[in-house]
């Protein structure tokens, strides 16, 4: 390998087979647009999304698909998986263009969330899925130990982020549509729309934020109801 990987590999707690898998996972595609992490990435954001979503079905035999929706994307949003690349201390095992290193590339949110899952790719394709699931389940252990359903009773628009980065999706626009009514007693009608999706929504209230709030509202009732039609 042009880097050793042997410390990371330690940090992992996992001994690759095929050691060129890991130098694979933390190869940008600034540094290579031919052989690069993002299929790792794909594979890896994969078996995240499922393991998670076991563990929450086995921890609450209760809830419902709905909330175990919203816990996952909270515990596998890219904000969670750059604070396990920080603990795994990624940044300078990571190959980047030179662009992306004078741009601060290593500290970057989605470079290094997307290391993660393709580390997670990595140790699938040397391993198999027990080992993947082990590991994903040691990087979450003490997350999955504190979330609860109460976690699923944040604010609509909070929730319907947390939902569409989980996904990779754009943010949701929002746009005030009119405003009605006098100075003291006015109606704010506001539209919600989730371009990647075709997604859009309309709702009204006293005020821009309740307005906001119930838009984001009807968006994760479409997303739940596409989900539970698949």
């Amino acid at each position: 390998m042009e880097n050793d990987l042997t410390p990371l590999s330690r940090t992992i707690a996992y001994a690759f087979q095929q050691p060129q898998l890991l130098e694979l996972a933390m190869t940008h595609r600034s540094f290579n647009g031919a052989e690069n992490n993002e299929r790792l990435e794909f594979l890896g954001d994969s078996i995240l999304n499922f393991v998670i979503g076991e563990a929450l079905f086995q921890k609450f035999p209760q809830a419902r698909e709905g909330q175990l929706s919203r816990l996952r994307a909270s515990l596998v949003k890219g904000v969670t998986l750059t604070k396990v690349a920080n603990q795994l201390a990624l940044g300078p095992y990571l190959r980047l263009g030179p662009g992306e290193l004078k741009s601060g590339g290593a500290r970057r949110e989605s470079i290094l969330g997307d290391a993660v899952e393709s580390i997670i790719g990595a140790v699938y394709l040397d391993g198999g899925m027990e080992q993947a699931k082990a590991l994903i389940l040691s990087w979450f252990e003490s997350r999955l130990q504190v979330i609860s359903l109460q976690d699923t009773s944040k604010d609509n628009k909070t929730l319907l982020q947390e939902t569409l980065q989980a996904s990779k999706l754009g943010l949701p626009v929002y746009e005030i549509v009119d405003v009605t009514g006098k100075s003291h007693a006015q109606q704010f009608i506001v539209d919600c729309r989730v371009d990647e999706l075709d997604l859009s929504a309309r709702a009204e209230g006293q005020s821009r934020r309740q307005a906001e709030q119930i838009a984001a509202g009807k968006i994760l009732t479409e997303l739940e109801g596409s989900e539970n039609g698949r």
